[in-house]
């Protein structure tokens, strides 16, 4: 079970939150607070694994609360963050958020977000070792819960970044694998005519791309992903000279 805290200032917001946690079987909800400085009274007196929080909160709001933690990401609570703006999305993940939910969210939203707590609880608890990626031709090799992980770089759908870890999802894996790693190690040792980062989130196999809507690609599998406004004129570029006209 994954001990977690629920905070935020409004009622009903807090009492969804609550709901929503108390369904997942494992999550383990050891507080419910109204504000960061009663969340932090916790913490000072258990051990707290996750924390899914509001980040406009009157006193100390989310952000600020996240960054006074554990300096060190690894033993720090992982940390999932809610608000009604979504200007905030960048700030959270600055911040150490592997999560992101904007009000108002759904139950299925807020699961993926969990998913996301738990794949790096799991990963911290299997291993403590630094996670390396060697390159060999089309292979890439990760260290991971102990073993070394073979995976086929034409088999990755996407990239993503969670705080400090990585999650690769392939074509050929049921679950993605988690790993300690930056995108820009990894990013060094993918072919840069078959791998694009979208967003300071996302790095995606160019072949995988099934359609290109608004500010969104859609992978494979049915993934879709954002793009990120620093981002767009490249993955344009890269689209506009591929695309069919008369």
């Amino acid at each position: 079970m994954i001990k977690c805290i629920a905070i935020d200032d409004e009622p009903l917001a807090l009492k969804k939150l609550v709901t929503y946690i108390k369904k997942i079987p494992y999550l383990e909800l050891v507080a419910e607070c109204r504000s960061a400085i009663e969340a932090q009274q916790v913490i000072d007196q258990q051990q707290v694994e996750a924390i899914f929080l509001d980040i406009n909160m009157p006193d100390l709001n989310g952000l600020d609360f996240a960054k006074s933690l554990e300096k060190d990401q690894r033993r720090g609570p992982v940390m999932v963050f809610t608000t009604a703006y979504s200007e905030y999305a960048i700030e959270g993940y600055k911040a150490n958020g592997v999560g992101y939910l904007l009000k108002p969210y759904s139950f299925e939203e807020f699961e993926e977000a969990a998913q996301k707590v738990r794949d790096i609880c799991e990963i911290r608890q299997q291993s403590t070792t630094e996670v390396s990626a060697e390159i060999d031709n089309d292979v890439i090799y990760v260290k991971s819960d102990y073993r070394i992980v073979r995976i086929s770089i034409n088999s990755i759908r996407y990239i993503e970044a969670m705080s400090e870890y990585l999650r690769i999802t392939c074509d050929d894996r049921d679950k993605p694998v988690i790993v300690l790693l930056s995108m820009k190690k990894i990013e060094e040792h993918l072919p840069d005519n078959k791998f694009m980062r979208i967003h300071r989130s996302h790095i995606i196999n160019l072949s995988k791309i099934s359609e290109v809507k608004k500010n969104h690609v859609v992978i494979e599998g049915g993934f879709s992903l954002p793009i990120g406004d620093n981002y767009k004129d490249a993955f344009m570029n890269y689209l506009n000279k591929r695309i069919l006209t008369k």
